[in-house]
């Protein structure tokens, strides 16, 4: 194995990194992960304008309710952080 290999392969996974949320970082929790999930997909219905009419549809609420509500939950999509331990 060549360096120019290794640098490839760091850079594929880099890019990897960058274009899906929680693809192979070693030091993420569990619930970190889990709020990247969630903002992802509050981010995604936002940005998105039929899912986000089929939402205030599905709900009985204007789009901009909806909207904002998304926006809302994503501050804290799941809950406060757990304590962390100190070692």
């Amino acid at each position: 194995m060549q360096a120019s290999d290794r640098f490839n392969i760091n850079s594929q996974l880099e890019h990897l990194q960058a274009k899906y949320v929680g693809t192979g970082h070693a030091d993420l929790t569990r619930f970190e992960w889990a709020v990247n999930i969630h903002r992802d997909s509050y981010a995604s219905y936002v940005g998105h304008y039929p899912v986000l009419a089929y939402f205030a549809v599905a709900e009985n609420e204007s789009i901009g309710r909806e909207r904002y509500n998304f926006m809302q939950k994503m501050l804290l999509p799941c809950g406060l952080p757990p304590e962390r331990e100190d070692d």
